[in-house]
């Protein structure tokens, strides 16, 4: 099974397969205060940031993250991205670090124990003085599985009330030959590898993919992003 990790940036995201992906940190939009005298600011005119800039703060993640983690803990198949927010002070400290997601899997703990490495940044700017601002990095990591092919409309997403058809095949399992089932919901075979899947919470459903033929545990889990039926 392989594993990416993302690094993107929202502010900045990162990303891992087998693979790990870092998005783009972001700040957002409200001011909220601590006290009378102090703010922590969502929305900024400059935004704090790592030293040596995005590029910077990109390598500093993903040299420390373990983009290996989800597969280490058994993750089933999909997309995870992580979310972690954090505080940058006006001296550039970083406090209050936390996950603002919880899939498991050791995911969090891997984003956070990154996290915490970190030790001085750049405070944002607001109004030309440096303030208390927060901080939010996705991380996102994309679980594959060898000899399993998935496809569906959105990548590793469903919808609530209505027929999502998605595609599943296995390396040397004829289609006739595969037994599904899911966590929450309906799933009905049309044939040739082709499914129709019903859900009604948001949330997820993973997706346990069996070979009728042998009764030796399953050829894999896929884990699906639950989402509300768009209006």
């Amino acid at each position: 099974m392989k594993l990416y990790v993302f690094l993107t940036t929202v502010i900045s995201t990162i990303s891992f397969t087998s693979i790990a992906q870092i998005g783009n940190t972001t700040d957002t939009s409200k001011t909220k205060t601590d006290s009378a005298e102090y703010k922590i600011f969502d929305k900024v005119d400059i935004e704090a940031s790592f030293p040596g800039g995005d590029e910077a703060w990109r390598k500093f993640l993903e040299r420390n993250l373990n983009g290996q983690v989800a597969a280490d803990n058994g993750a089933p198949i999909g997309i995870y991205t992580v979310i972690a927010q954090f505080i940058v002070d006006k001296e550039g400290n970083v406090t209050d670090i936390k996950a603002l997601t919880n899939y498991g899997y050791g995911l969090e703990q891997e984003v956070l124990r990154a996290l915490k490495l970190q030790t001085h940044w750049n405070p944002a700017m607001q109004n030309g003085q440096p303030v208390k601002a927060y901080r939010k990095q996705p991380v996102t990591f994309v679980m594959e599985g060898d000899g399993i092919e998935i496809l569906s409309r959105e990548r590793f997403v469903l919808y609530t009330d209505i027929d999502n058809v998605i595609t599943i095949n296995a390396r040397k399992v004829r289609d006739e030959d595969l037994e599904l089932t899911i966590t929450q919901g309906t799933i009905i075979a049309n044939g040739n590898g082709s499914y129709t899947v019903r859900v009604k919470n948001p949330g997820k459903a993973i997706i346990e993919v069996f070979n009728r033929k042998k009764k030796k545990g399953s050829l894999a889990e896929i884990y699906f992003t639950v989402r509300s039926r768009p209006k």
